[in-house]
């Protein structure tokens, strides 16, 4: 048995489904912040109790549940979108130059990491289909396949989603006034008023550093997933078309505006025009700006109805893709429970801390990025990870007098990088691909490893 394929029946063994993970978690992390944060003075049955609270509390957390909602309106939208002519029609084209693994991989990776630094939840849900679309193909022309690395090559997106477009630190530091809202009452008054107004998307997506990594993830990445499909097993695989077939039905009375082609286009193209002048007018033309969850997600519902063409194919596709965020709704509330038991109990203070500890000039960054990755196994959401780890981040770097642009960078390559361990946010590609989170890991791990290098390497050159 090679070592690929001892290593992939490791992972099988070890791991069970994704919501049993967190709910794993929960207990890890209670256990921790019980045995590491309790004061002395505390009694220990009014200190679970008090961890119980703050669980409860991030559980409920409002602000995290409309973050939960954008998410899930994100992946939804997304795969609605997905699911159009236009674009399906892009990667069947795509889908036939997929004849090998190696070919498959390297493509479903290429473009999966291109359409995620534009949008994560869209790049996510493309690398599903595209590599679901792969299998389908490959059962219909008989083509031998490891799917399990094909479905991990469009997981892939998730791991450089922090340094594109839709990064939750960056378009939060790109707001004005963040900053200085959110070290109220941490730093002094004088402190404050150094910090600047905001952080630009230019210098932290457009930097040069971030510019330099994505060029290396862009070659390195399907370069190296097409190295490992020469190298693994495949497979004959039997996956069925899930298209579903059109049905001939008779149209009458007001079901005729639910069929509407013209209707569906006017309304559709009215968002898009608002969607324009916001850019033009809210945004002063200042394109990387407008990049928020709720403007993403006005923009992908402009799109998914203009290109589904009626509101009747708009909502079958929604039917098709809400299963997808099933997982999301369940399990963000346990990982909200999760980090308000590490932010109130100071166990990220703790962690991250002890990094800035022992940190300097050119090591800070360099543990910024290794306690991020760590903190996102439990907390596996961008922009929940900014809300407790930001803060000191941004004392930590003005202390050491480090370039604030560069931490945040750090956190936002921690943050993604992890996701390759962390199956979290796996749950739609699974669904639609049919694969399991054991299936694909051992290959997603293998994305971290080459990740951490380029990573790394940003961080050290520049």
């Amino acid at each position: 048995m090679s070592f690929t394929d001892k290593y992939t029946k490791a992972f099988k063994n070890l791991l069970p489904a994704p919501f049993t993970i967190a709910v794993v978690l929960t207990i890890v992390t209670f256990i921790i912040a019980f045995f590491t944060t309790r004061p002395a003075t505390e009694n220990v049955g009014s200190y679970a109790i008090q961890l119980l609270k703050y669980w409860e509390a991030g559980i409920w957390n409002s602000g995290l549940l409309v973050f939960a909602m954008q998410m899930m309106l994100m992946l939804v939208l997304g795969h609605v979108l997905a699911l159009t002519i236009p674009v399906n029609s892009i990667i069947n084209l795509a889908v036939k130059k997929c004849n090998s693994t190696a070919k498959a991989a390297a493509l479903v990776t290429l473009l999966t990491v291109l359409v995620s630094l534009f949008n994560w939840g869209l790049g996510l849900i493309f690398g599903a289909i595209f590599a679901r679309k792969v299998a389908e193909h490959a059962t219909r022309l008989k083509i031998k396949l490891n799917y399990p690395l094909v479905g991990a090559a469009g997981y892939s997106g998730l791991m450089v989603w922090h340094g594109g477009l839709s990064g939750s630190s960056l378009a939060k530091v790109a707001e004005p006034g963040h900053l200085k809202v959110m070290m109220t009452g941490i730093i002094s008054e004088t402190e404050i008023a150094l910090l600047p107004e905001k952080i630009s998307y230019w210098d932290t997506v457009g930097s040069n550093m971030n510019l330099f990594v994505i060029a290396l993830l862009v070659i390195v990445l399907p370069a190296a997933m097409y190295w490992m499909g020469k190298r693994v097993k495949s497979t004959l695989i039997d996956v069925s078309d899930n298209e579903a077939k059109n049905e001939i039905t008779k149209i009458e009375g007001a079901e005729k505006l639910d069929h509407s082609m013209l209707f569906s286009l006017i309304f559709g193209g009215i968002v898009l025009f608002y969607v324009g002048y916001k850019i033009v007018v809210d945004y002063d033309f200042n394109f990387l700006n407008f990049f928020t969850p709720n403007n993403i997600n006005l923009l992908l519902l402009a799109l998914a109805i203009v290109l589904h063409q009626s509101f009747f194919n708009f909502l079958k596709a929604i039917d098709k893709a809400i299963g997808g965020a099933s997982g999301i709704l369940i399990q963000f509330p346990f990982y909200f429970g999760i980090m308000g038991l590490m932010k109130s109990s100071g166990l990220v203070t703790d962690i991250s801390g002890f990094f800035v500890e022992i940190s300097n000039e050119t090591t800070y960054p360099i543990f910024t990025f290794l306690s991020a990755g760590l903190v996102n196994i439990f907390v596996p959401s961008g922009g929940g990870q900014w809300a407790v780890q930001g803060p000191i981040i941004v004392q930590a770097a003005s202390d050491l007098g480090i370039s604030l642009p560069k931490s945040i960078m750090a956190l936002a390559y921690g943050d993604q990088l992890t996701n390759m361990l962390q199956p979290f946010w796996a749950l739609p590609l699974l669904g639609i691909t049919g694969l399991k989170a054991k299936e694909i890991l051992p290959y997603t791990l293998f994305l971290m490893l080459i990740g951490t290098v380029i990573y790394l390497s940003g961080l050290l050159i520049f």
